[in-house]
């Protein structure tokens, strides 16, 4: 073991290249978050840890937030796009939503709305339950409330509620049936809404959510029904109301000139539209915005070749061009980037339990006689000669042996006892050629496989489909790292298995700048607490996560930082018990309780167990109800 420099780490877990600013690595070798990029204060997360664990008396795992993230993230959207109008001598205004498919949580939208109403930030809702929590929130008078999705008459009474309440709200037309009933319900109710059209639009994105845009996109009206709704708008003497464009091209957009290229046939749709004395207003470009998750700022997927500035400018240029070019004026823009404005604040901390043994590794010391099948004495000799001038040689002679082994106990040749001696020989084979490779620098894939088939499994005290449930769903990388002891040389190389009884859910994918790693660099574990910690997962993870196996959300702790630099638990909120997944999976507790009493009674009548045992054993049924669903 051996002190390594930061720099080290930094390279080793890529921190520099994908934490943005938030996070970095202290002199105690400990993980700390900052509240801004080149804020000079920050938390040191193992501390935070340890006090909410030791102090709070809070259990693994534990989502931290960072609201002071979510809206420097805001901010930094904002900046961008007043910079690049600046640049461009725009006219038109800007305008952000949050979409609250992203993460619906209140105290994520307030935050977002409460330090949004100095840029009239807004939301953007699409169900009727988004909606009706929407028209709760206070936002600024000038901020806009888009309604996008497929409605129906409930929803559409819903927005001309806020209509009439004095909110903003434009409720964007996804099919023509929609906005007959927008027709029919303004002119019942004497409201007149102003109204959106979603644009289907040729363009792609570029990523996994390429074909959320284009012609077969599920989303948005061909030039020939949009044309027939402004006949329908104009018969109707509504066409004042049409006020916004829409048009999305799929969500984590990787290519900047994907991006270009929707803008453009975007600019040209408003400007006829423009020209046709319509007084269209908006021009809302949807979301898509990236998030470089790896580091590599690439068109990989889970990267983005472009930076916040980058992507602000290019659709301030682009859509400025064509309007001088149609000679119409420039839209007030409308953003939906939700992934980009949460998926930072969050920050999901775990622990390793256990080490899932796969390969005998406690096995003690092998002994070997001439009275052991040839092929055990065979696979000793190699252990025992294995050299860094043979490794390459004898790697190839065991797996041999290994063959043989196998085939020789499907005949019935040699028992039990020798199959395991063979086998544990034949993995501390491996284990020294493949460290013999890596300290040769020896580049064979066959040794890159073997490096993953022997890396550590940690038992990590989680659940994928509740935390990170997109790495499972669609293979989305997240950036993995402990949150200390990274002052010391990792030793190990180790993937993750979760805590559900299901095969699925495990992580052996990890983000690297050039290349997506099968394993990951840790420390070994001595039975102490080592905490990991999974970043990026402010965005969709929390809304999308299922509750398989019946493990409730997280234990949740929100930070802030003062202007001395100290950090205060700004919220606590208790993570899923017992009781609460009873209630989602529609048990009665107060039945299950009496159920149970009622076994227990029998047993005694039984003669089984006695009055007194049978009374601690309900008491304790009873209380076990609020346990924590995660190991304690």
């Amino acid at each position: 073991m051996k002190n390594i420099t930061l720099e080290e780490v930094i390279e080793t877990y890529g921190v520099e290249n994908w934490g943005a600013g938030y996070f970095e690595v202290n002199r105690k070798g400990h993980l700390a978050v900052r509240p801004a990029e080149g804020d000079p204060r920050s938390v040191d997360v193992k501390e935070l840890i340890d006090h909410l664990v030791d102090q709070r008396k809070l259990q693994v795992p534990i989502l931290l937030r960072f609201p002071q993230i979510l809206t420097s993230q805001l901010k930094k959207i904002y900046r961008s796009f007043q910079e690049a109008a600046r640049e461009f001598n725009y006219t038109g205004g800007h305008f952000g939503v949050f979409p609250m498919k992203v993460n619906p949580r209140r105290e994520v939208v307030e935050e977002l709305l409460r330090e949004g109403a100095k840029h009239n930030f807004g939301v953007e809702c699409g169900s009727k339950a988004e909606l009706y929590a929407a028209l709760s929130l206070e936002q600024s008078p000038e901020s806009l409330l888009i309604c996008n999705g497929f409605k129906d008459a409930a929803f559409i009474n819903l927005a001309l509620m806020g209509t009439r309440i004095g909110k903003r709200v434009i409720i964007v037309v996804e099919k023509l049936n929609e906005l007959k009933m927008i027709v029919r319900r303004a002119q019942e109710t004497g409201v007149r809404p102003m109204i959106g059209m979603r644009a289907k639009l040729y363009s792609k994105g570029a990523g996994k959510w390429a074909s959320s845009g284009g012609e077969s996109a599920k989303f948005g009206l061909t030039p020939s029904e949009m044309l027939e709704c402004i006949r329908l708008l104009r018969e109707s003497e509504m066409l004042d109301t049409f006020k916004l464009l829409h048009f999305h091209i799929g969500s984590q957009i990787t290519d900047i000139k994907r991006v270009k290229n929707a803008m453009k046939e975007a600019a040209r749709v408003y400007s006829k539209i423009r020209q046709m004395h319509i007084p269209i207003e908006f021009l809302d470009i949807g979301g898509g915005m990236g998030v470089d998750y790896d580091g590599s700022k690439t068109t990989f997927e889970s990267s983005v070749n472009y930076t916040t500035q980058e992507f602000a400018n290019d659709v301030i240029y682009t859509i400025k061009s064509v309007c001088e070019d149609e000679n119409v004026p420039e839209p007030n823009l409308v953003t939906e980037s939700g992934r980009v404005v949460s998926a930072y604040h969050a920050v999901f901390i775990t622990s390793i339990r256990d080490e899932i043994e796969t390969f005998a590794d406690d096995w003690p010391e092998i002994t070997v006689t001439d009275d052991d099948p040839q092929v055990v004495i065979e696979l000793k000799a190699l252990y025992d000669d294995i050299s860094p001038k043979n490794f390459h040689e004898y790697y190839h002679d065991a797996l041999d042996h290994k063959d043989e082994l196998h085939t020789q106990f499907n005949l019935g040749l040699i028992d039990l006892e020798a199959r395991a001696k063979g086998e544990v020989l034949f993995w501390e084979v491996c284990t020294r050629a493949s460290k013999f490779s890596r300290d040769a620098k020896v580049h064979a894939e066959e040794f890159d496989e073997l490096k993953k088939i022997l890396a550590s499994k940690y038992l990590c005290n989680f659940s994928v489909f509740r935390s990170t449930p997109d790495h499972w769903a669609i293979d989305q990388l997240f950036p993995i790292m402990p949150i200390h002891r990274l002052n010391e040389q990792p030793t190990d190389y180790a993937t993750f298995v979760d805590i559900t009884c299901d095969s699925d859910g495990h992580i052996d994918k990890f983000v690297d700048l050039k290349d997506v790693k099968d394993v990951l660099e840790l420390h070994a574990f001595t039975g102490e607490p080592y905490y990991i910690a999974i970043f990026l997962v402010g965005a969709y993870q929390e809304v999308m996560g299922s509750f398989h196996n019946l493990f409730g959300n997280p234990n949740e702790a929100h930070i802030v930082i003062d202007t001395e630099g100290r950090y205060h638990i700004k919220k606590i909120v208790q993570g899923g018990r017992i009781g609460d997944m009873l209630a989602f999976a529609r048990y009665d507790r107060n039945q299950a309780w009496e159920n149970f009493r009622r076994m227990t009674k029998e047993r005694v009548t039984g003669g089984h167990i006695s009055e007194d045992k049978a009374e601690a054993l309900i008491q304790e049924y009873e209380s076990d109800i609020n346990r924590y669903t995660y190991l304690e």
